[in-house]
């Protein structure tokens, strides 16, 4: 399939291009929480700004900035809103404050934004350094626990036609020890590909991400990369998160009038086991994912989306799944196959400037007799969301709050093996921590200075873990998206939180000061008490830290 989209790609450069091509911003949730933040209060005066798919353009969010500075703010509102000029600058005039007074050898750092830039009328670059470097304790574990990244990001533009995008980073770390447990489980370290053993208890891996877009017209974009994406406004999705490794995809984005229509075509891994010695090619599977998203009014969006999963002898692409318009369903019972179809739809409703209303809802099977049932039939695979986001809360400047709740059915996103499946590289594609469970999610952030974030997360979940019998067996409650769903232990009676009945309570506490542009200083304390049936599975830890970070986002695992 790779030679099938590159030539495709290819095809299509002697295509002219009628506006001049942006990258996107980094999916990073303390950056994209404040374009959620301006784009909620300026409300109707940006009605044709789409949240939904993420990332976003940053001609997008320059322009979003641009619409906030003639609006009343606080200190806070006037330095967040310079920063997403400052950050997007060559895509706005307004970034004014972005010039440095005494660049370095007249070279480096001339404006506040990057190590090095050049901008002419045909190429624009932004070259980069990335660090990572966090320490901390984890009472479970011995020994300082610890990140150590270090790495590169460049992006820019040609010709106002292409833009590019790419990020290395090399890591060691040391996990506190409930993602080491998620580790021997899945047998991957969340997020990443390949991995390596380090000095005994540590880990050893390269995060690589690049892409190139291209308009094809004024209206439509064509992307072809190795990256992440997420679909929805919540801070977990049920469609499409960011929790598994970057993938090679192919990508069109269509936007006109009320409607963006989004096609994502991607090569996932099937299975992923660790190299036993010398390489090996993985076995492949594929994904195509449509979502058409409306502005039925200024202020509400709703969209509808529909994906298919599947895989084929010698990894061969289902040429017919690339009709970006076609309904799935229909090709799939065509082909007689049993690939993994799912659909569903989303909305974001925007209210009084200060609050938003959002959620999600995916069908994996839908049989109404069954549901009306009431029996508990296994197929009844379904997953909703419910959110709302309120922006300065009760008043208070810069307080901002969101709560949200999950629901997912056992064996959601579960198919009979891994080419059909949910999962990349044995990682979930939408909730991290799989199926078979309800979750809240509170979140409280406050900026009481320009420079200071305070961020609060109770992460709450009941759920059901699977079983492993003496012999060594998995009985399969419908929790981990690796496993089969024909491995399932009875056909009705299935209940939510089935399994080892599992109570888990994550709770963040974090502040970020932020001493120069993208130069952040995290300070974090995580409390977590899991509390199962099955008391060897309990487990109560505290894990602190102290993080420097440059032109990268948090680690965070939140399973």
């Amino acid at each position: 399939m790779r030679n099938i989209l590159a030539a495709v790609a290819l095809s299509l450069l002697a295509i002219p291009a009628v506006q001049a091509q942006d990258v996107y911003v980094p999916y990073d949730r303390d950056t994209y929480h404040l374009i959620d933040r301006y784009q909620i209060k300026l409300g109707t005066k940006v009605p044709e700004m789409h949240t939904n798919v993420r990332p976003i353009g940053r001609s997008d969010v320059a322009a979003l900035a641009e619409a906030a500075t003639g609006e009343p703010r606080s200190t806070a509102d006037m330095f967040n809103i310079q920063y997403l000029l400052n950050d997007n600058w060559n895509y706005t005039t307004q970034a004014n404050d972005n010039i440095s007074e005494r660049p370095i050898f007249n070279t480096f750092y001339r404006n506040k934004t990057d190590l090095y830039h050049y901008e002419s009328e045909d190429f624009t670059l932004r070259v980069n350094p990335v660090l990572h470097l966090e320490l901390g304790h984890d009472d479970q574990s011995d020994g300082m626990r610890y990140v150590n990244t270090r790495g590169i990001q460049l992006e820019g533009s040609i010709d106002d036609r292409f833009g590019f995008y790419t990020f290395i980073g090399e890591n060691q770390a040391k996990f506190a020890d409930y993602v080491v447990d998620r580790i021997q489980r899945d047998g991957v370290v969340p997020h990443e590909g390949l991995w390596k053993d380090f000095k005994g208890d540590g880990y050893d891996f390269l995060t690589a991400r690049g892409y190139m877009n291209y308009s094809l017209s004024k209206h439509v974009e064509i992307q072809l990369g190795h990256d992440r994406h997420f679909i929805g406004d919540g801070y977990r999705s049920l469609v499409y998160s960011d929790y598994a490794p970057p993938a090679f995809f192919l990508k069109l984005n269509t936007r006109v009038w009320k409607l963006h229509y989004m096609n994502l075509f991607q090569e996932l891994t099937a299975d992923y086991r660790r190299r036993g010695g010398g390489d090996k090619i993985l076995p492949k599977k594929y994904m195509a994912l449509h979502r058409l998203g409306v502005n039925i009014t200024d202020n509400l969006n709703v969209g509808l989306f529909e994906q298919v999963i599947f895989g084929r002898e010698k990894g061969k692409f289902e040429l017919q799944y690339l009709n970006p318009i076609i309904f799935y369903r229909s090709v799939e019972h065509n082909l007689g196959s049993e690939d993994n179809a799912m659909l569903g739809l989303d909305f974001r409703w925007n209210l009084f400037n200060t609050a938003q209303l959002y959620g999600q809802l995916v069908l994996d099977e839908f049989v109404l007799n069954e549901v009306k049932s009431g029996e508990g039939w296994w197929a009844n695979k379904q997953a909703g969301q419910i959110g709302a986001k309120y922006i300065d809360a009760f008043g208070l400047s810069n307080l901002d709050l969101q709560g949200e709740v999950n629901i997912i059915r056992p064996y959601t996103y579960q198919h009979r093996d891994g080419s059909s499946n949910y999962q990349h590289n044995r990682q979930p594609l939408a909730h991290p921590m799989g199926a078979n469970l309800y979750e809240f999610v509170g979140i409280a952030r406050y900026q009481p200075l320009p420079r200071l974030q305070l961020v609060g997360k109770a992460i709450a979940t009941r759920f059901g873990q699977d079983e492993i019998t003496a012999e060594g067996d998995t009985i399969n409650w419908g929790n981990n998206v690796n496993l089969d769903y024909n491995l399932r232990p009875m056909n009705y009676g299935h209940e939510i939180a089935q399994g080892i009945r599992t109570n888990q309570l994550h709770l963040d506490l974090t502040a970020t000061y932020q001493f120069k542009h993208n130069l952040f200083v995290d300070l974090k304390g995580i409390i977590r008490r899991t509390e199962a049936e099955v008391s060897t599975l309990s487990k109560n830890t505290v894990f602190t830290s102290v993080a420097l970070r440059w032109n990268i986002a948090q680690r965070l695992h939140e399973f």
